[in-house]
């Protein structure tokens, strides 16, 4: 049964796994007993883009995490988390997490599509992540389906779809441009 007008007790969140970027951010810090003092720390600390209650690391500072799916490439390997969540208190038993890829000429499963899938229970508040790969082999638009389906407190079957799109690319785009150079003889006098 797909429910779309019934509000679901577990939430499904999609992340990708990438390396984190630098941040060209404020990275000079001093100690209180230098001559700026606190000065350059107190910038440090306003600054949003700094995880607060963390100690001054200098490089960790520079590093930021993705806040969108970024650039896929042909050739990488696409990684991502799924991550199911009981937003409720009670025991939900027997969820099904399913991803699938889909492109425009196949379509791959990626997580739960064998006979002998693995049906979790799922306490109240608990969390379930699952980390799927796959090597990105066809430029073009690709749409990520995943799918939960879990017994109900009450015994009823319910389930969600959410999708993902995102583009792959060329990683490289090499272009050719040739000339039809004429040669002219020079003769010389003497």
């Amino acid at each position: 049964m797909e429910s779309k007008d019934k509000d679901h007790i577990l939430s499904l969140k999609v992340m990708r796994l990438t390396r984190p970027s630098l941040f060209t951010g404020l990275a000079i810090g001093c100690d209180a007993r230098d001559l700026p003092g606190e000065y350059l720390n107190a910038d440090i600390r306003a600054d949003i883009a700094i995880p607060q209650g963390l100690s001054n690391t200098g490089v960790g500072h520079m590093l930021l995490l993705p806040q969108s799916f970024g650039n896929i490439y042909l050739g990488e390997t696409f990684s991502c988390c799924l991550c199911v969540h009981n937003d409720g208190s009670d025991s939900i038993r027997e969820v099904s997490i399913k991803a699938v890829l889909q492109m425009s000429n196949q379509r791959v499963p990626l997580l739960g599509e064998d006979d002998n899938e693995m049906l979790h229970q799922l306490e109240g508040n608990g969390t379930i992540n699952e980390v799927i790969q796959h090597e990105v082999k066809d430029i073009g638009t690709h749409i990520l389906v995943c799918a939960v389906s879990y017994l109900s407190s009450s015994g009823d079957r319910l389930s969600f779809r959410k999708f993902f799109k995102f583009q792959v690319m060329k990683p490289l785009d090499v272009k050719t441009k040739f000339y039809n150079a004429e040669v002219w003889k020079v003769q010389l006098f003497s």
